[in-house]
């Protein structure tokens, strides 16, 4: 990998690093546990790598923006998580930011002046 393309590595991840925590408390406003969870948003194009989701996930549980179970009745137990109400609250406000960001960005590619 070229010095161009690790800047532009760098830069992407930083781009989707908070894009990432807005995916999570959206996407589990309906319950999943973290593998699902992974499936999920690779499949919506979000890629995240299991070893960042994992302690994003008890993160934002610590942070009281999620909230979690175990589910034991399968042989294999899970947790699942689900966006709690400030998870929610949060949501609602990143998401509001976002579209507000996203309107700006195609002003400013479009070349239209302030």
């Amino acid at each position: 990998m070229s010095r161009d393309d690790d800047l532009t590595a760098g830069h992407l991840q930083e781009l989707r690093r908070g894009t990432v925590v807005l995916a999570c408390l959206t996407r589990l406003r309906t319950p999943d546990y973290g593998y699902s969870l992974l499936e999920s948003l690779d499949v919506l194009g979000i890629q995240v790598d299991a070893n960042t989701l994992y302690p994003l996930l008890r993160r934002l549980e610590k942070q009281g923006l999620l909230v979690s179970e175990w589910d034991t009745a399968e042989s294999r137990p899970r947790k699942f998580y689900r966006t709690s109400p400030a998870g929610d609250d949060l949501a609602a406000l990143l998401t509001d930011d976002w579209d507000r960001l996203t309107a700006s960005l195609h002003r400013l590619s479009e070349g239209q002046e302030p």
